[in-house]
């Protein structure tokens, strides 16, 4: 009932863009924070950006310089995550998450990010 189902991912070349979308149903997006996690092979799970019920944001992954924005889209119940001058290390499965009670994850999309 409650599920989360990512889509946008792919193969994007250094510098390039990519929008990620998470279809939410079960539930409206606007009365939970939502966010974004991503997990590189072999390495911990990484917060990258997350989005509160009153629509604040906030960056973890982009290093200070804005390459990632968290949207939502309520009529539509679907989140975004915009990405901008990809790296390499960018490069991973990326989760959209329902952050709180019950805690909802999505089955991810892949981001690869190379020449």
């Amino acid at each position: 009932q409650v599920q989360l189902v990512e889509s946008g991912g792919g193969l994007v070349q250094p510098g390039g863009s990519l929008r990620l979308s998470c279809s939410a149903s079960g539930f409206s997006v606007s009365d939970y924070p939502m966010g974004w996690y991503r997990q590189a092979p072999g390495k911990e799970r990484e917060r990258v950006a997350t989005i509160t019920s009153g629509a604040v944001t906030s960056n973890y992954a982009d290093s200070g310089k804005r390459r990632f924005t968290i949207s939502r889209d309520n009529a539509k119940n679907t989140v975004y995550l915009q990405m901008h001058s990809l790296k390499p290390e960018d490069t991973g499965v990326y989760y959209c998450v329902r952050l709180r009670f019950p805690s909802t994850w999505g089955q991810g999309t892949q981001v690869t990010v190379s020449p």
